[in-house]
């Protein structure tokens, strides 16, 4: 496994290029400015592209990139009408960062605990609502690592106050789901650095000390 991965955009959103030995790969988030991810694909064969949720900051590059590759796109069912809807995508909330965001486009839905194959690599769909209703979180178990969008991040977790946040929710989804996966399982969150399922169980004051 090949992992690429960049801050993109204005609100420097974690993209995700995944890939083989023989130039097949995935990407997940496509972030806002895809320019260097794009560059990064070059003539990869992208077999699938996987959205962690449907706000802006994530799928502002979404149509450039299924233009480069494409690829199909794979999202949680709660979210397949956030692609083209402003208000839920977050985009009409931020006119100074995007014009609403309208991505009117063909997906296929994927729900909790589905196992994907993409490019050789055996992927399981952590539905991982909370802050937003249809966050999932991608395992790789064979890779130990998981992505896991704005659910968990490094020493924090995801807002709450957005369209359909839920704080409740979110805290359940990360000690039931991402926490209880092995300690030494990479976690690389929608912004910011990577950190482990170890370091958060153990320090992250919103959700350690289990």
């Amino acid at each position: 496994m090949k992992l690429w991965t960049q801050p993109l955009g204005p609100v420097q959103t974690n993209g995700f290029v995944i890939s083989n030995d023989d130039n097949e790969g995935i990407v997940i988030d496509p972030g806002m400015e895809p320019d260097a991810m794009i560059q990064e694909i070059g003539s990869m064969d992208i077999k699938a592209i996987l959205l962690t949720h449907a706000h802006f900051d994530h799928i502002g590059g979404l149509e450039q990139v299924m233009k480069h590759t494409n690829a199909p796109v794979y999202i949680h069912s709660e979210e397949q009408s956030w692609l083209s809807t402003p208000e839920l995508n977050g985009s009409a909330r931020w006119p100074a960062v995007l014009e609403p965001l309208v991505i009117n486009i063909e997906s296929t839905a994927i729900e909790d605990g589905q196992r994907l194959e993409f490019a050789g690599f055996d992927i399981e769909v952590l539905h991982t609502p909370g802050h937003s209703p249809g966050s999932v979180s991608f395992y790789f178990a064979k890779h130990d690592l998981v992505i896991a969008g704005d659910t968990l991040f490094a020493g924090s977790i995801g807002r709450t106050d957005l369209q359909g946040g839920d704080y409740d929710r979110l805290i359940n989804c990360i000690q039931t789901k991402l926490l209880t996966l092995p300690p030494g399982t990479a976690v690389y969150p929608g912004h910011g650095p990577s950190t482990t399922v170890k370091a958060e169980a153990q320090f992250n004051p919103y959700v350690g000390q289990l």
